[in-house]
This record gives C-alpha cells, sequence and structure tokens, in this order.
C-alpha cells in the first residue's frame, strides 16, 4: 500500500493532448445523442470563429462526419460551395476531398458536405493545368467523383451540373502531351461525361459496378 501512494503518475502535455483528442474523436462520432450534440456544438463554435489556414484541417476533419446537423452547424447561414474559398487549395485539402467521395456510398452523401467538397474542386480546377499541378486526380479519383452522379435528376440538378463540369474541365486536359497520366484521366473524364448525357448509355458502363451500389444497411442518423 505504500509503494502504491508513494508512486506518482505524471503526464507530458503530449499525452493530455492525446486524451483530448480521444475524447474528440469519441463525440465527432455521433454515436449517441450526446455525442450528436456535443458535435454540434463544436461545429458551432468553429463556424462563429471561422475557418483560416492555420485552423482549415480541424474543419476537414468535422466535414468527415455523417450526421447533417453537425455539418449544418458548421455551415451556418454560408453557401456551401463558398465555403473554403478564402483558403488557398493544396494537396492536402484536395486529397482529403476525393477521399470523402470515396467513402460515400452515391445518395449517401449529405447534399451540403458534397456541395462544399465540390466547391473546392470548383477553385483548384477553375484553371485545369493548374490545378493538376496542385492534385493531379487519379482515375480511381474520377470514378469516386463520377458515381455522384445521380442519372436520375438529369443535368439541371445543381450538384450533377456541377460534377459535370468538373469532369469537363478534366476532360480539357486532353492533348497536352505532358504524360499518359494526364491523357487517361482527361479521355476518362470525357466518357463518363458522355454516357451521362447520352440517353443510350449508362454510367456503369464506364465506373465499375461496385462504386454505383447504394448502401441499404446504413446506421441511420441520430
Amino acid at each position: 500500500m505504500k509503494e502504491l501512494f508513494e508512486k506518482k503518475i505524471s503526464y507530458t502535455q503530449q499525452d493530455i493532448a492525446a486524451i483530448e483528442y480521444n475524447l474528440l474523436k469519441g463525440f465527432m462520432g455521433c454515436r449517441t445523442n450526446e455525442a450528436v450534440e456535443a458535435s454540434m456544438t463544436y461545429s458551432t463554435y468553429l463556424n462563429s470563429i471561422g475557418i483560416t489556414s492555420s485552423n482549415y484541417p480541424i474543419f476537414l476533419k468535422v466535414l468527415g462526419v455523417r450526421n447533417h446537423h453537425v455539418i449544418d452547424a458548421l455551415l451556418g447561414t454560408r453557401d456551401p460551395f463558398l465555403f473554403m474559398s478564402s483558403i488557398q487549395p493544396n494537396y492536402f485539402i484536395v486529397a482529403t476531398c476525393f477521399s470523402f467521395l470515396a467513402k460515400y456510398h452515391p445518395a449517401e452523401i449529405y447534399s451540403k458536405t458534397l456541395g462544399i467538397i465540390l466547391g473546392v474542386f470548383q477553385a483548384t480546377y477553375a484553371n485545369p493545368l493548374d490545378g493538376y499541378k496542385i492534385y493531379a486526380p487519379t482515375i480511381s479519383d474520377v470514378n469516386s467523383l463520377g458515381k455522384h452522379l445521380i442519372e436520375e435528376k438529369g443535368q439541371d440538378d445543381l450538384l450533377n451540373r456541377s460534377i459535370l463540369d468538373i469532369l469537363d474541365k478534366f476532360s480539357a486536359l486532353e492533348g497536352q502531351h505532358i504524360d499518359e497520366e494526364m491523357e487517361d484521366l482527361a479521355v476518362h473524364s470525357h466518357n463518363i461525361r458522355n454516357n451521362f448525357f447520352d440517353s443510350t448509355k449508362r454510367l456503369v458502363d464506364v465506373i465499375p459496378n461496385v462504386l454505383l451500389r447504394t448502401e441499404e444497411n446504413l446506421d441511420p442518423e441520430l
């Protein structure tokens, strides 16, 4: 017993930071009503301080939460497409956004979350060649983008139109004669657009069927 009391436990700042991070990950999982409420409060606070070049990774972390209440709190009254317009696009931001698209099944992603991601791509690839130098999308990335086209809604749907516009930017890279990967990216993007617009063709003819399947057994949002 004496040894127990004599043993001193100390925590470094790194130890405390790790505990804080684990708690943050816990409530951002939104597995309970209390966790959702905590996440909403945290997101509201982030909205109040605003996104900056020094804190944007935290905003991206919250953006990955699959709960529309949390995303609404993060956005506030801002236009999703302009949410990250104050931040210069970089490799980390664009790669993270593509990873979100890969993670979500078609029709699963919240429309405002998708709007934020597409806004990042619009800013990054406004000049396709400059954007390619920031982050060169792979065929897998383009499939992850294209799978979120909802064929039943047509081209007049805002999100569909935005995805098609971004694919058009990628298509414009064809014939640059810079590298084979760029050429493949451009051709594949063109094919996805063409299959969407052509009533005799389907996305499944150009995007792997496994990516286009919807998930019927998702955990319900709290």
